[in-house]
């Protein structure tokens, strides 16, 4: 069937609306009617040629994404025709041995890599295979997913909201319950207050945390960090001194969610001897960092996440769960929703950093 996708043919340049081809489902695999789709800095990363999944273009971009279920090929047992879905940014086998101790996030079985890198050929533009991010490419009208990757939710949520919780949800909420396992009581410092720093501040107010403390370079972000629970605010670079200043020997847990170059090494020495950093933000590809090694000999730990390593038939839906209980502000999170016609405006307002999220709306 024929569907409008925004393609992307030439890195640093805007997307092209075009008709392509999107394939029936095959075995185990279902097509969903995508209805929203949130802009993520990892897309812009693609359109920049800096993302080491998106190789040879062709490319349809996007994946924090929700729709409804259109048709499922044979095979399919766990959605149907009309459900309501997520679509998961990865759909673990169950059965390899990274599953089989609960790191699902880390799934190494045989059919996740070629998904991470495009997916199977099931769009076609002018007859020329077209690649799809992480093997959903959701800014178009329809992807077609694995079985695997669809994570049924109510209908009683709206899909603006319910797309958001694909990514920037649950790798900031993720971050902190599932990555560090912050403890109720405890001092947790965020620095970079966009989409997915927002929704670390979320993740600290579930955990129980009594100190949230937000740190950015633009005061706006830090408006909407105190909106969503942030107790204190740090404007500047200088994070150990500042953060020291507002808790005496540093944080319990610090969350980097900016991915530049030295900003890791910041909230690092933000931390108490005994304290957690966990890298949430994506860095430059084969960048070294340099620490103190000090600082890690005083019991501190340096960890990494992927996607808050979460298991998206367990995360999601409790994620949905907490939004409809009014535990997560979800709605907040969405400085504006535009039409796919629209996409190359919508990346151009992420990239200036003056959202929160911006969502596609179809």
């Amino acid at each position: 069937m024929l569907m409008r996708a925004a393609v992307l043919t030439g890195f640093h340049a805007p997307m092209e609306l075009r008709e392509v081809e999107i394939a029936d489902p095959g075995p185990g695999e279902v097509r969903v009617r995508i209805k929203a789709s949130g802009v993520c800095g990892s897309d812009l990363k693609a359109i920049d040629g800096k993302s080491p999944v998106v190789g040879k273009l062709p490319f349809i971009l996007g994946h924090e994404s929700a729709g409804v279920v259109e048709s499922v090929g044979t095979g399919v047992t766990t959605v149907k025709t009309g459900d309501h879905v997520i679509i998961a940014m990865n759909g673990p086998c169950g059965h390899c041995r990274q599953c089989g101790s609960g790191r699902f996030h880390l799934c190494v079985g045989p059919a996740r890599l070629p998904t991470i890198m495009g997916g199977p050929p099931r769009v076609t533009l002018d007859g020329q295979q077209t690649r799809r991010f992480i093997g959903i490419g959701s800014f178009a009208e329809y992807a077609v997913v694995s079985e695997l990757m669809c994570v049924k939710v109510t209908k009683n949520a709206p899909f603006d909201a319910l797309c958001l919780l694909a990514c920037g949800v649950v790798t900031g909420v993720g971050a902190v319950l599932n990555v560090a396992r912050v403890q109720p009581g405890a001092s947790v410092l965020v620095v970079g207050c966009g989409g997915v720093g927002l929704n670390v501040v979320q993740g600290a107010v579930l955990a129980g945390a009594t100190t949230i403390v937000a740190a950015d370079v633009a005061e706006q972000k830090l408006k909407l960090a105190e909106r969503f629970g942030a107790t204190h605010t740090v404007l500047g670079t200088d994070l150990p001194r500042q953060v020291g200043e507002l808790v005496r020997g540093g944080v319990d847990y610090a969350f980097d969610a900016t991915g530049v170059p030295g900003v890791l090494a910041q909230a690092f020495a933000a931390t108490q001897p005994g304290g957690t950093t966990v890298m949430v933000g994506s860095p430059p590809q084969g960048r070294p960092m340099e620490l103190d090694t000090g600082l890690l000999f005083a019991s501190r730990r340096l960890m990494g996440t992927q996607g808050g390593d979460a298991a998206p038939h367990r995360d999601l839906p409790m994620l949905a769960g907490q939004y409809l209980r009014g535990r997560l502000d979800l709605g907040g999170l969405i400085s504006e929703r535009l039409p796919l016609d629209q996409i190359n405006e919508a990346v151009a307002h992420v990239r200036q950093g003056t959202v929160a999220r911006t969502v596609i709306t179809f």
